[in-house]
């Protein structure tokens, strides 16, 4: 049966008020005001230093800022998100680049959360016109070909209109969709299943492939840790699951970009697996010339500080 508007209301509207947001950090004490302060300066913002604003990496900004308390900068990051959202409800990846509109789910995420910190709900028509899209928007799916190791026919979410589903997106809009109280929707539920059916048999992901070819690819920790963090919100069990976790704990004592870093502490957070090693980790990526003046990676390093010291 199909979900009702008036359905999809009532499940949010329960959600709101029986729960904490799954999408939505709860303001850190631990938080160093001087991180906080480096991101509010430069929020909303982009990729690099001197980069124009994006979608992304100023709703990273948002969740962190909200976990440091710093509501006016993170309403200022909504705000911006907010004039980004185009007529038919999407957020682009940029101001003047409406297409492609996965930062979508990144945009509810990070006013929901807003909504939960604050108690202000400023962002309800937004929220609303942007789940309508995010619901009525697919991946396109093919038929099941003995070459392609993952099932082509699941629905999720992809990165460009019109293409197929992919993991990384489709992680995102779990993820949005379950902090908005859409967790139990027949969409939140068969992109769940396509998460599960996307993990490398030995653990971890990659993009969205498993097999190629009789090939298995190798997995990737930015993938894998944002595939880790949606799934801790959904009721599922599958021992690849805690495959994926250890091989995020193996992989964040290797050498690792800031970026990966961030999203491998933010996957084992969410399963209650921090390492001991993550705020000297975070810390390290942290003092690397490479994030100053990107909103992108201060943001999600402050994320994952923010888990290490609240563990």
């Amino acid at each position: 049966m199909a979900t009702t508007e008036a359905t999809v209301q009532e499940r949010r509207h329960a959600a709101a008020r029986g729960q904490e947001s799954p999408g939505g950090p709860q303001r850190s004490t631990a938080t160093e005001p001087g991180l906080a302060a480096r991101l509010a300066a430069i929020t909303p913002g982009g990729y690099r230093a001197g980069a124009p604003p994006a979608s992304e990496p100023t709703a990273w900004a948002v969740l962190a800022l909200l976990g440091a308390g710093d509501w006016m900068a993170a309403r200022r990051g909504c705000d911006w998100l907010a004039e980004t959202q185009a007529g038919d409800g999407a957020v682009g990846v940029r101001r003047r680049q409406p297409a492609p509109a996965w930062p979508t789910a990144l945009a509810l995420l990070a006013w929901e959360a807003y909504h939960r910190a604050t108690g202000e709900n400023r962002y309800h028509p937004r929220i609303e016109h942007a789940l309508a899209w995010t619901l009525k928007t697919r991946g396109r799916t093919v038929e099941r070909k003995p070459q392609i190791g993952h099932d082509t026919t699941l629905v999720g979410w992809s990165w460009a209109n019109n293409t197929h589903s992919w993991l990384e997106p489709t992680s995102l809009f779990v993820k949005a969709l379950t902090a908005n109280g859409l967790g139990a929707h027949a969409r939140t539920a068969e992109a769940t299943r396509l998460l599960i059916d996307r993990l490398l048999p030995g653990g971890g992901a990659n993009y969205g492939n498993t097999r190629v070819l009789q090939q298995y690819l190798l997995p990737h920790v930015q993938p894998t840790g944002l595939v880790m963090w949606a799934l801790a919100d959904q009721e599922v069990e599958d021992p690849r699951i805690e495959a994926s976790l250890a091989y995020l704990a193996r992989e964040i004592e290797q050498p690792l970009g800031s970026a990966s870093i961030a999203y491998a502490l933010i996957g084992l957070a969410a399963h209650g697996r921090l390492p001991k090693s993550a705020a000297t980790l975070t810390a390290a990526a942290l003092a690397r010339r490479a994030t100053v003046g990107s909103t992108y990676k201060l943001a999600l390093l402050n994320l994952a500080r923010q888990q290490a010291q609240n563990a």
